[in-house]
């Protein structure tokens, strides 16, 4: 019960600084909001990339193309033999005639290629594999394994061109843009934690010092240590609920307002619907981030500034 007791008051006498500190209070939880709705909007950006690199990756891959009297059943068991790489997520069969039917597709308006065409007296596109990586850092791996291998059974070479290292440039670009941003983000919220963690720190000092009287009255009558710190690091956990929740509530007009735009420019990513999709989450984070901050660097400026 008395722990209880303690408890309450402590609690009562943070909630009293918070509100008692006045400008200062507000100044810090606006700055904190600001960090916490910088990381929040990262967070978001940061899932908008992972779809759209998703899309980009869904789009890339090794297309493996066949001599023309390259033996079917020996195409159909190279592709059971990279269909069983570990690095391969599939792989699509492309025959001699759905080659020649999508070429025709695709020239339906070139009439001189048709007529072309049509004069040979034999397909002369081959049979072809589609290959899909799961990482696009291993298709270099995957068609340097198709450059060595030869027909099933040790016969002779069936594979005509691996367009791989045609697309190389563009894979490992694309490969490039993904670690870089893995980086770029991670940086970024390091050191915004940083910043928000050193403005509390301020702030909490700051307190203490303005109440740097009662403080040493309290010490003088045998106020426990936590007695004397507990106010400051409810304080600080406030900033960072407060702030964080401030930030969450600013990220809803913004998404709002860029939701459509967002869908039209990535396509199957809209930030509104992330948004209403993950807000538990982001609450969570933003408000978890806030108050683990704001009690750390309260703590940190209660034991450096009081010598307990």
């Amino acid at each position: 019960m008395a722990l209880w007791t303690n408890i309450q008051r402590v609690s009562r006498a943070g909630f009293i600084g918070f509100l008692r500190n006045g400008f200062v209070s507000f100044t810090t939880v606006l700055i904190m909001a600001i960090v916490l709705f910088v990381i929040g909007s990262l967070i978001t950006a940061g899932a908008a990339l992972d779809a759209t690199l998703v899309q980009l990756q869904e789009k890339v891959d090794i297309n493996v193309y066949f001599l023309t009297d390259a033996p079917e059943n020996e195409i159909l068991a190279m592709r059971d033999i990279v269909a069983e790489l570990p690095e391969v997520a599939s792989v699509e069969y492309i025959s001699r005639e759905e080659a020649l039917e999508a070429f025709r597709e695709r020239h339906r308006d070139d009439q001189l290629t048709l007529q072309a065409l049509e004069e040979l007296d034999d397909n002369p596109l081959g049979a072809s594999l589609a290959i899909r990586a799961k990482e696009t850092s291993q298709y270099e791996g995957i068609a340097n394994f198709l450059e060595n291998e030869t027909a099933v059974g040790g016969g002779a070479q069936i594979i005509e061109k691996v367009n791989y290292f045609q697309n190389r440039a563009a894979i490992n670009k694309l490969s490039s843009i993904i670690d870089a941003s893995e980086r770029f983000g991670f940086f970024v919220t390091l050191f915004l934690v940083a910043v928000s963690a050193f403005i509390v720190f301020n702030t909490i000092r700051l307190a203490i010092y303005t109440n740097r009287e009662e403080i040493g009255v309290m010490q003088l009558v045998g106020a426990s240590d936590w007695y004397v710190q507990g106010p400051f690091i409810v304080e600080g956990a406030l900033y960072g609920f407060a702030g964080g929740v401030l930030a969450l509530l600013a990220l809803y007009p913004v998404a709002l307002w860029i939701g459509p735009a967002s869908q039209t420019f990535l396509g199957s990513f809209n930030v509104l619907s992330y948004y209403g999709n993950n807000v538990g989450m982001l609450f969570f984070v933003l408000v978890g981030t806030g108050v683990v901050l704001g009690v750390f660097s309260s703590f940190f400026a209660v034991r450096r500034y009081l010598n307990l």
